[in-house]
């Protein structure tokens, strides 16, 4: 009976960071609607993470700082690579190399959390199986990306920027990893986002226009803001700490590798784009890399077991 119930609560998880991620996958296409309407790539980051700040409050606000300065300034990184520099460089790198390349980089952050994880902790190395399901689903994601087209240019700017997206996301799961016995998911998710805004900021300075906040007025705006602040950021970080805080970073981040899938199937239904048959075998390779990853590591250690 226990067992069941262990397994009943790991499922929870699961479908935490599954429904984190769908929300992430829709998120480009709400981010589209804001970059359409003159609002540039820091303005919606600061716009949306400063909402889920405030809304956050509202069930977080007894406790303000952490435990000591060593976890605050674990905070301030966390903010950062969770959040300002992961977004702004993920977003300035579009005006520098192709979208595919962007998707297509940003998307190794399962891949380096495994190799992270593996180089900082020698008890959670990853074994052949890990490695050899991220591999498959990793291409899966690259053949749903050229879903449409084949192109692939190089341009060491905007693709370096990708990377160092990628590399963010990855560090920002190990943190995670570091804080989740310490602190709720609440408190992470609220400091992570306090030293997102703080830090991006700054950033706004190098912009030439900016518009006013008025704009947001716009029914059709503010939904898609709000769309973004309460669900792709508050409760989609809520539910990532979570997972990652049961299921282990490696496990969680696999779900990652579904985001491009979600894209593609609601820019299909919500902006009519096609889906030809280079997409659909990528996303079955990406369930099939994310099974085998899973499967093969539990039937190595059932066979340990024994």
């Amino acid at each position: 009976m226990r067992s069941f119930s262990s397994k009943s609560s790991l499922l929870l998880y699961h479908a935490g960071a599954a429904i984190a991620v769908i929300g992430w996958g829709i998120s480009f296409i709400s981010t589209k609607v804001l970059l359409g309407s003159g609002l540039n790539p820091i303005e919606i980051y600061i716009y949306r993470f400063a909402i889920a700040y405030l809304a956050l409050l509202i069930f977080s606000h007894k406790r303000i700082r952490s435990n000591s300065w060593r976890h605050e300034l674990l905070f301030m990184l966390g903010g950062m690579v969770g959040g300002s520099i992961y977004f702004i460089a993920e977003n300035v790198a579009l005006e520098y190399t192709l979208v595919s390349n962007v998707s297509l980089i940003t998307s190794l952050s399962p891949l380096l959390t495994v190799l992270l994880i593996g180089f900082l902790y020698r008890s959670e190395r990853p074994g052949k199986e890990t490695i050899l399901g991220s591999t498959v689903a990793f291409l899966g994601v690259g053949l749903v990306i050229f879903n449409s087209s084949f192109n692939l240019s190089i341009n060491p700017l905007g693709d370096l920027l990708s990377l160092l997206a990628a590399f963010c996301w990855a560090i920002y799961s190990i943190i995670l990893k570091r804080v989740n016995p310490l602190y709720s998911a609440l408190f992470i998710t609220r400091k992570t986002f306090f030293y997102g805004v703080i830090t991006a900021l700054p950033f706004l300075l190098i912009e030439s226009e900016i518009a006013s906040p008025s704009v947001l007025m716009q029914p059709k705006l503010l939904l898609n803001l709000l769309f973004l602040a309460l669900y792709c950021s508050m409760f989609a970080y809520l539910l990532w700490a979570m997972a990652i805080g049961k299921l282990g970073a490696v496990k969680a981040n696999n779900y990652m590798y579904f985001q491009p899938v979600v894209t593609l199937v609601f820019s299909f239904l919500i902006l009519g784009e096609k889906i030809s048959a280079v997409g659909y075998t990528g996303c079955a390779m990406i369930l099939l890399g994310v099974w085998m990853s899973d499967y093969l590591q539990q039937r190595k250690l059932r066979v340990k077991n024994k």
